[in-house]
């Protein structure tokens, strides 16, 4: 039985083979094409007619703005960084001038700059400048370089507040350094 239905699946192999390679071989009968008459009287040609051309409408003389060079244009004007304007130190007031009499004066008190009064927003100011910077030192390289302008923004911030705790403004530096981190908060997400 075992020799039986090895030989009948053999045949069928090979009927299945035959038939496979008669299938793809194609029919190698070309189809005949009989070939056109020859044409025996000569045809004339015919020239279509010439359309009628418009008359050319002149353009008016407008006097144009010179044409722009693209010299000028190639490498834009950078502005010098105007120099920050230095706060005055925290021990010298701030003079104001007035027109009003003297005693409205004394009822205000004298004008100072802040500094030395809260000692608690410079240390506050310190610690987020502080902060900040540890952030960005944990950045992996990868995101610095992908985010190479947002990152050069949070560092002017910082730079910019560092000064600004350094000429006695706490305020201003705890505000920019507030900026930094936001900015930092951003380019993290």
């Amino acid at each position: 039985m075992n020799l039986h239905s090895n030989t009948t699946r053999r045949s069928t192999a090979m009927m299945l083979c035959l038939g496979l390679m008669m299938g793809l071989s194609g029919c190698h009968k070309r189809p005949h094409v009989s070939p056109l008459p020859q044409i025996l009287t000569p045809v004339a040609l015919e020239t279509p007619p010439s359309p009628k051309t418009p008359p050319m409408v002149e353009a008016p003389d407008v006097e144009m703005p010179p044409t722009p060079i693209a010299s000028a244009a190639a490498r834009p004007r950078r502005r010098r960084p105007t120099p920050p304007v230095k706060a005055p130190l925290a021990s010298e007031p701030i003079q104001v001038a007035s027109t009003e009499p003297a005693p409205e004066v004394a009822a205000i008190g004298a004008l100072t700059a802040g500094g030395d009064t809260n000692p608690r927003m410079q240390q506050d100011a310190m610690d987020l400048i502080a902060s900040i910077e540890k952030r960005l030192n944990a950045l992996p390289a990868q995101k610095v370089e992908e985010q190479k302008t947002q990152i050069s923004k949070v560092k002017n911030f910082l730079r910019q507040a560092q000064e600004a705790l350094s000429s006695g403004d706490a305020e201003g530096a705890k505000t920019l350094a507030t900026k930094a981190k936001l900015l930092l908060d951003d380019l993290v997400k």
